[in-house]
């Protein structure tokens, strides 16, 4: 019985300290979606990948979505001209480095600089290294015929080009209207994997012996790889996913939390999903590879500097 209650208590702890943070998240995720035209990012996106990765990165301030919206966002950039390279840096790094989710990264580790630090630094890194690579490997974009003849239409002119006249915009009300449907559909959206997460995250701490989780963070290789598993698994919204973190901070070293804190967002298991939807297998394979392989070697450099 006391171990049910102890259950109850970690997940209900992780549940309301976490839902504050999702429904602003959502919110200020409509409000840019609706008065935030795509349109301007890519007029002003450089030609140079290694500029337009690097700014890509830094997209990612201006749409505080969480993972669960970003495939889509990311999909139509491309369809209006946006480089691969810099869509993928923003798709990565959105989720991480938009102020809502550094600010629950500050709230959930106590009030640690050092942890949004880590966190934002580690998923500029990663996502710059990914996308500069993609960016020699795929010259021309890799998405499913579907995307392909979208596409083509909007080359050929059969959809707005970007250089094209802006559209007139809706009334204010319809627009805010517009913004909160967006919100409450993400809420929903994001609210079940938090539920999930938090249930599985509590299930570990109070069924598994600490001992084992310890056995297998003492190796910094295998923490790190333990830790990008479960953020996989969990599916957890980034703008919830450091509380979850922090729970393992008594068992797992930083360099293995700051892999969880920047894989999940990049790469999990609903938006993998997603990218199947859009991109073609091969190339969402090579996209995992790659966050992961990056994902680990900037952990591993965290836990040596840090550690």
């Amino acid at each position: 019985m006391v171990t049910f209650l102890q259950l109850n208590t970690i997940f209900l702890s992780m549940i309301m300290e976490a839902i504050p943070f999702i429904l602003l998240g959502v919110i200020v995720s409509g409000l840019i979606q609706t008065f935030l035209s795509e349109r301007w990012i890519a007029r002003v996106m450089p030609r140079n990948r290694f500029a337009a990765s690097l700014l890509g990165c830094g997209v990612g301030l201006l749409f505080p979505a969480c993972e669960c919206g970003i495939v889509p966002i990311t999909r139509r950039l491309l369809r209006k001209g946006v480089p691969l390279h810099a869509g993928i840096a923003f798709m990565l790094t959105g989720p991480i480095i938009n102020p809502v989710v550094l600010f629950a990264t500050y709230i959930a580790f106590g009030n640690d600089w050092r942890m949004v630090l880590v966190r934002g630094g580690s998923a500029i890194v990663v996502a710059y290294v990914t996308a500069i690579a993609l960016s020699f490997l795929y010259p021309k974009l890799p998405m499913r015929l579907r995307e392909d003849v979208a596409a083509l239409e909007t080359a050929a002119g059969l959809e707005t080009p970007i250089t094209g006249p802006r559209p007139v915009p809706a009334p204010l009300l319809r627009r805010l209207y517009d913004v909160m449907l967006h919100a409450v559909d993400e809420f929903f959206s994001v609210g079940k994997y938090l539920v999930l997460g938090a249930f599985i995250a509590a299930s570990m701490q109070t069924f598994i012996p600490t001992a084992s989780l310890l056995k297998l963070g003492g190796n910094p290789v295998t923490a790190s790889l333990v830790m990008i598993g479960l953020a996989f698994v969990m599916s957890l919204c980034s703008e919830a996913d450091a509380f979850i973190a922090s729970s393992f901070r008594s068992t797992f070293p930083i360099g293995a939390l700051s892999a969880f804190l920047v894989f999940g967002p990049m790469i999990d298991i609903k938006n993998t999903l997603m990218l199947l939807g859009v991109f073609r297998g091969r190339f969402v394979l090579v996209l995992i590879g790659l966050v992961a392989a990056s994902t680990l070697g900037v952990s591993l450099l965290v836990g040596r500097l840090l550690g």
